[in-house]
């Protein structure tokens, strides 16, 4: 089973790149946000744990987020594997995802991370605002803040798959093709 957490900060071009991974590998989409969107929309019992969280402005526990990550993977009968957006963002996360994949017999196979210098970001950022109007796009200061928070919170997860000698990072400048044949390249010779 091939599975991926890709990774990258905000701009890096996960969802372009995710899409054309799914379509290479045929492999499951897991993105958070879109899980607990559903859950919340269905009001299942973790949907409206994980709203109580959120409506509060608290992040949502682990716990929780890996009991939603759990109930939507195990949905699937025989995947090929999964490709993980959005999470882990924490240490904790990771490990806590390692010990659910390892309790189904599987774990994650490779943590791609696109590398995108900051100056890049923000241009990619402010086009993507001018091309799908989100609003968290458009604005400079909450983009440096992203960044940051990123660069603060999330990025050291990086280090957890590297000692697990998992980690590829993937050069994220130059052309969307450009960028997805190094992905290929990297997948292909694992």
């Amino acid at each position: 089973m091939l599975n991926i957490v890709l990774f990258g900060p905000p701009g890096a071009g996960k969802g372009t790149q995710s899409e054309r991974l799914i379509d290479k590998y045929g492999l499951v989409h897991l993105s958070t946000g879109d899980i607990f969107r559903s859950n919340i929309k269905r009001e299942t019992e973790l949907g409206v744990l994980a709203k109580s969280f959120m409506n509060k402005g608290q992040l949502v526990p682990d716990s929780v987020t890996i009991d939603l990550l759990r109930a939507e993977v195990l949905k699937h009968d025989e995947p090929k594997g999964f490709i993980f957006d959005g999470f882990p963002r924490t240490n904790a996360q990771a490990q806590a995802l390692d010990e659910f994949l390892s309790s189904i017999h599987t774990s994650i196979t490779v943590m791609l991370s696109l590398e995108v210098d900051e100056d890049e970001l923000k241009k990619r950022l402010l086009n993507r605002a001018g091309v799908s109007g989100r609003a968290d796009d458009a604005d400079p200061d909450i983009i440096d803040n992203r960044i940051a928070v990123y660069n603060k919170e999330t990025a050291p997860v990086k280090s957890f798959y590297e000692k697990q000698d998992k980690l590829i990072a993937i050069a994220g400048m130059g052309s969307v093709d450009e960028i997805t044949e190094r992905l290929f390249v990297s997948i292909n010779a694992i």
